[in-house]
C-alpha cells in the first residue's frame, strides 16, 4: 500500500523537526457485518515504527478504533544527516516500509 512521508530535507543540528506519515489501508475493525450478517474479518495495522539511522525513535501500537488511512505526526531532534525508516505491520501478514533522508547542517 502507498505511504506519504513528510520529513524536512534539511535541518540545523538541534532543531526539533516534525515528521508526518499517511498510509493507505482500509483498517477493517472486525466488528462490522455484511448484508447477510457474517462478520467482516478484522484487517488493521497493528504497529508503526520509525527508526533514525537505525535507532528506534517512535513506536505506536494501533487498535481497531483507528480510522482508515492512518495519519501519524510526531517530533524528534535533528542530530545528524541520515535516513528515517518507517514500518507498518498488521493483520494477515501486512507489512509496508518507506524511507526518507535528511541533511543536518
Amino acid at each position: 500500500m502507498a505511504a506519504l512521508i513528510n520529513v524536512p530535507s534539511k535541518a540545523k543540528r538541534g532543531d526539533i523537526i516534525e515528521i508526518r506519515t499517511l498510509t493507505s489501508h482500509i483498517m477493517e475493525t472486525g466488528f462490522r457485518r455484511t448484508m447477510d450478517g457474517a462478520l467482516v474479518p478484522r484487517d488493521i495495522i497493528t504497529s508503526f515504527t520509525c527508526r533514525y539511522n537505525g535507532t528506534e525513535i517512535f513506536r505506536a501500537d494501533l487498535f481497531p478504533a483507528i480510522a482508515a488511512n492512518p495519519y501519524l505526526s510526531f517530533f524528534t531532534i535533528a542530530k545528524e544527516s541520515g535516513k528515517l525508516e518507517f514500518e507498518w505491520i498488521g493483520d494477515n501478514g501486512y507489512s509496508s516500509r518507506a524511507s526518507a533522508s535528511i541533511t543536518v547542517e
